[in-house]
């Protein structure tokens, strides 16, 4: 020990200068700034600064009324990204750690990021390698788990390598880094994982933006032509030309439904935050609504991460007591230094007991620990080398319960009085009891896969330990199929499909194995969660849809995660897959009401082009008909609870809700401005008129997707009643409306019987076009004229309002 200096304050300054130190790898996914320039600096934030300053320009300053729409959505984004950066941050401080360092001959304490390549450190138990080091003087045992996914305690002593990022379990050691920072082999697979990216794998994200991509190549183009025919062709006023534009550009931009989502998911991570779990993305909660195969590692989801004891089975002439006894003197006598002695630790309790002579320490060769009493030896360690020759009878009993995912260990007692541990053991040793150690299965674990299978998910337990015990572990906490299991060591790369196909259980995972599992899952059309807690998971979980940690584990795997799961209780998942379920069935809903102002003013934009008429709308009444028919009430239905079972993709499911409204919409107003070219009613009529009428059939699609009306969709329907009458009596001159002739009333009374009774007819059509999309998504090829006929029946039934109908397609 006294022959250890380290290096010297010259040599380290040397090689800090040459950049040989431990810094760790840059895991920081955005700073504030980048937060706030991604979220400002938008497409479609360009385009409504364009538009207002077009506004301004022409002193329409009423019509401006869209802008704290835009200015909401874009702060709400940025806190809610910088608010999860700092909850990781905070993280990332609980595994900042130091370590002891031999410089100059003295012992000191360095900050992990200040080691240098050739420092000499000091390892003992409990404490994490924060780089690659040989061992150059004593022994310790290590646990890899984060590393290789594999539980088992591996013996190190001099001249073997630590790899960073494991943990010392039980020793001491002095230990040389010979590899820091990047080169490191933690480093190394973390950066890997960044390196892969991450893309947007959120369903409904994804299809709003893309709705919102093809609105965006869409109204540019259109905008122009709409304003050259007015001012140009129509000799409008510019103001008029510019107002009108706006009107129809305005109306087919769904501004509120990225607002809308925005707020719902923020809410969402909100509650979840109180729930313990912290969205590093809040678009997650929504892509693990959608989840139908679940990944879990044993330890930390299936048990707990600490061990304990299970059962004593005395041996022979001993009863419990007795055993309890004699483990109770050995235990007490010996110190508590690694997982395994501080379980039998709490399981013998603080009671009296007999002091030792002395102590035999634990150590690789022997496999096992001790201490002497009087004229006795008590021995506690592994069955095999305890027992040696008398093994081979008590064989099949400990591969029982070795089977059974039990940790072994047996006590028994000698009169060979040992004088230390370099003492060869060569006496017979009476065996008194085996001791059952093992991580014991979460008390919510049953509970909680059963809410899974029950929802439809299945769940892959995929595991570096021993496959049969990992089995019989699954089992125990009831995870179906758990008898269908595979040691992965065995499987080649082409045998990945069919064995993600056939096997639960995964035994012996390599981490390259576990992202090639994932791989094949999403490869069969499965939407893939992937949960863990060390660096060996990082790679399965950014190559899967959604990605869960928990906070006890790695920092690198809580940065890489989507999810982070804050008091590391796999509990809160069905309480995450509730809100995502939430969300997107709220904001599915809602996203048919924005739709229909969208579809509407498209269509509208194109007739008004084929027939060269200026848009009859303008920007205010547009903000009337979205603020009441659309705005409010999806802001309002989105809080609702909602938890039925997520069915069908997101555009065709909204599509099929909104193109009746939209239709219908634009077949009335359509009606209506022929009909002034022909008995002149009047700009002004024509604008008032239709802005009435689109209000009503908003109303009939608000009541449509409300169905079946409860107490509190019945309010909210009532309440944007009021405020739509509110308004026209109370504001009818910021919203541009004037009292319409008689002919314009007798006309306003024939088209929106006419619109409801289009209305009518083609959401019957989309709503059995609907159901019969679903049934084809869920058995694509295999769907047949029969699947499809009871679809198209169950689409027509539930168009109907027949209550029973309508809780067959929720359930």
């Amino acid at each position: 020990m006294e022959q250890i200096t380290g290096l010297s304050q010259a040599e380290v300054q040397a090689r800090q200068q040459a950049g040989q130190v431990n810094q760790a790898v840059d895991n920081e996914f955005k700073t504030n700034k980048q937060i706030i320039k991604e979220n400002t600096f938008t497409y479609f934030n360009l385009i409504f600064l364009v538009l207002a300053i077009l506004l301004v320009i022409v002193g329409s300053f009423r019509d401006l009324s869209f802008l704290p729409v835009i200015i909401a959505n874009t702060v709400i984004g940025i806190v809610q990204e910088i608010r999860a950066k700092k909850v990781l941050g905070k993280l990332q401080v609980l595994h900042a750690t130091k370590a002891k360092a031999v410089r100059d001959g003295k012992l000191t304490t360095v900050p992990v990021h200040e080691l240098v390549l050739g420092d000499v450190i000091v390892l003992k138990t409990g404490e994490q390698i924060p780089a690659d080091a040989e061992i150059i003087s004593g022994e310790v045992r290590v646990n890899e788990s984060l590393l290789t996914g594999e539980s088992d305690e591996i013996s190190k002593t001099t001249s073997d390598e630590l790899m960073s990022g494991s943990f010392v379990v039980s020793g001491q050691v002095y230990a040389k880094l010979t590899k820091v920072g990047a080169d490191s082999y933690i480093a190394k697979l973390t950066q890997k994982a960044k390196s892969m990216g991450s893309g947007e794998q959120s369903e409904m994200v994804r299809s709003i933006n893309k709705l919102i991509k093809w609105v965006g190549i869409i109204i540019i183009p259109l905008g122009l032509a709409l304003f050259g025919q007015s001012f140009f062709i129509n000799h409008a006023s510019f103001k008029e030309s510019i107002t009108s534009m706006e009107a129809a550009i305005i109306g087919m931009i769904p501004e509120g439904l990225y607002l809308l989502t925005t707020i719902a998911l923020a809410l969402a991570a909100m509650r979840l935050a109180r729930n313990q779990v912290m969205l590093h993305d809040m678009k997650s909660v929504e892509t693990l609504a959608r989840v139908d195969v679940l990944c879990v590692d044993k330890t930390g989801t299936v048990t707990e991460h600490k061990m304990a004891v299970e059962q004593l089975v005395p041996v022979g002439q001993y009863d419990e007591t007795t055993a309890k006894a004699v483990l109770t003197n050995l235990q007490r006598n010996l110190p508590a230094d690694n997982e395994t002695s501080q379980a039998i630790a709490k399981f013998v309790g603080e009671g009296d007991f007999e002091r030792a002579d002395h102590l035999i320490p634990f150590t690789s060769v022997n496999k096992y620990s001790g201490c002497v009493i009087g004229q006795q030896t008590l021995l506690m360690g592994a069955p095999e080398f305890l027992l040696r020759e008398q093994f081979a009878q008590y064989q099949a009993q400990v591969d029982r319960y070795a089977q059974d995912g039990m940790r072994v260990l047996l006590v028994g007692r000698t009169n060979q009085i040992l004088a230390d541990e370099k003492t060869p053991l060569t006496q017979p040793v009476e065996p008194v009891t085996f001791v059952l150690i093992a991580n014991p299965i979460r008390k919510e674990a049953p509970a909680t896969f059963a809410y899974f299978a029950k929802q439809g998910v299945q769940i892959k337990v995929i595991s570096g330990d021993n496959p049969e015990t990992v089995a019989r572990i699954a089992q125990k906490a009831q995870i179906a199929h758990a008898e269908n299991y595979v040691d992965a060591s065995t499987l080649q790369p082409e045998d990945y499909p069919a064995a993600v196909k056939k096997y639960t259980v995964f035994g012996r995972v390599k981490p390259e194995q576990k992202r090639a599992f994932v791989k094949a899952l999403q490869d069969q059309g499965r939407t893939v969660a992937m949960t863990g807690d060390g660096v060996n998971d990082i790679l399965a979980m950014k190559k899967a849809d959604c990605s869960i940690a928990v906070a006890s584990g790695n920092s690198a795997a809580v940065q890489a995660s989507q999810v982070v799961l804050l008091d590391s209780n796999f509990a809160r998942m069905p309480k995450v897959v509730d809100e995502g379920r939430r969300v997107v069935n709220n904001i599915e809903r809602s996203a048919s009401l924005f739709l229909v102002k969208n579809i509407f003013s498209l269509l509208m934009a194109v007739f008004s082009l084929i027939l060269t008429i200026t848009y009859p709308l303008r920007p205010s009444q547009i903000t009337l008909i979205s603020a009441f028919t659309i705005g409010m009430p999806s802001f309002l239905l989105a809080l609702e609870s909602n938890h039925r079972r997520i069915r069908g993709k997101f555009i065709p499911s909204i599509l099929a809700r909104s193109i009746p409204g939209g239709v219908s919409d634009m077949l009335a107003v359509s009606v209506l401005v022929i009909a002034d070219q022909v008995i002149a009613i009047g700009s002004k009529d024509v604008a008032t008129t239709a802005t009435i009428l689109l209000v009503l059939v908003g109303m009939m699609v608000l009541y449509h997707i409300s169905a079946p009306l409860n107490r509190f969709r019945a309010a909210v329907l009532l309440l944007s009643i009021l405020c739509i009458i509110l308004s026209i009596i109370f504001l009818p001159n910021f919203f541009q409306l004037s009292a319409i002739s008689n002919t314009a009333l007798f006309l306003l009374i024939v088209l929106y019987l006419a619109a409801a009774s289009v209305f009518r007819w083609l959401t019957l059509i989309c709503d059995s076009i609907r159901e019969v999309i679903f049934v084809w998504e869920e058995k694509g090829k295999n769907t047949t004229f029969g699947d499809i006929k009871a679809a198209w029946k169950l689409g027509q039934k539930i168009h109907q309002g027949a209550k029973k109908f309508t809780k067959d397609r929720n359930n």
